[in-house]
């Protein structure tokens, strides 16, 4: 199987460039997951750093999270290890943007608002199907309200309707719209950050993060411990699990 994540260095090695590989789909599961954690590791301390961009080849940036590994006997871990990730990204010494097209959705869309900017393609759309399957989607629990604002943030979270990518500007979870997001985000790089200070950046991103990053990690934690002591017990929680997978409509038991 191919590497899930291509990695190199670009703009005379200010940029760091991320891509997940595996279209059409582009699954965060436990290998991109881990892929995406050693690439945040290993530049964490290059000194010439002063931006981070994320983005995905084929048709989509990505599906989500593996249903797979959502269930029961594999939960934990996977949560774990997608909240690690999100919490190195959220602490990261220097802004990270995001480029995406098609869909950007479940834990695909929690990786991309763990970013400081998100540059969309117009086919681009978002959201937080999980309630579908009788599931919540934990760390978009915690970073939506941010992103956007408590209302519309339970709104997708509760509805798991997918925004178009115009309508995710209007609410703020998108910067910008454009035909070819990468260059959008590759121009606002070279404008906006490659000049700048690596040690300016990483002082103001912990200033700015200075109150969400504690709260972000307290409410991880918890969640965490909802989605499996709580919603993991219920029946509808694995019915809509095990009904996805066996692609038929699901029956709740309200319970």
């Amino acid at each position: 199987m191919t590497e899930p994540l291509k990695v190199w260095l670009d703009r005379e090695g200010r940029l760091l460039r991320l891509r997940l590989a595996r279209p059409k789909a582009n699954i965060v599961d436990a290998a991109m997951i881990g892929a995406l954690a050693t690439a945040f590791d290993k530049h964490r301390t290059d000194d010439g750093l002063t931006g981070a961009l994320l983005d995905a080849e084929g048709p989509n940036f990505s599906f989500g999270a593996s249903v797979e590994e959502h269930l029961p006997k594999n939960c934990a871990a996977m949560l774990a290890a997608l909240h690690g990730v999100i919490l190195k990204m959220l602490d990261w010494p220097v802004p990270i943007l995001v480029a995406a097209q098609g869909q950007c959705l479940g834990g695909g869309l929690e990786v991309a608002l763990a970013a400081s900017r998100i540059f969309a393609a117009p086919d681009a759309r978002f959201g937080q199907p999980e309630i579908k399957l009788a599931v919540f989607a934990p760390a978009a629990s915690c970073l939506l309200p941010y992103r956007i604002n408590q209302q519309a943030a339970e709104d997708l979270l509760f509805s798991g309707r997918v925004l178009k990518a115009a309508e995710a500007k209007i609410l703020g979870l998108v910067a910008e719209v454009a035909d070819d997001p990468v260059a959008a985000a590759l121009e606002y790089f070279d404008t906006q950050l490659f000049d700048k200070s690596r040690a300016a950046l990483g002082y103001a991103l912990r200033a700015a993060r200075g109150a969400m990053l504690p709260e972000v990690r307290r409410c991880l934690a918890e969640v965490e411990k909802l989605y499996l002591e709580g919603l993991m017990k219920t029946h509808d929680a694995n019915e809509g699990l095990a009904a996805f997978l066996e692609k038929r409509a699901p029956k709740w038991h309200n319970r």
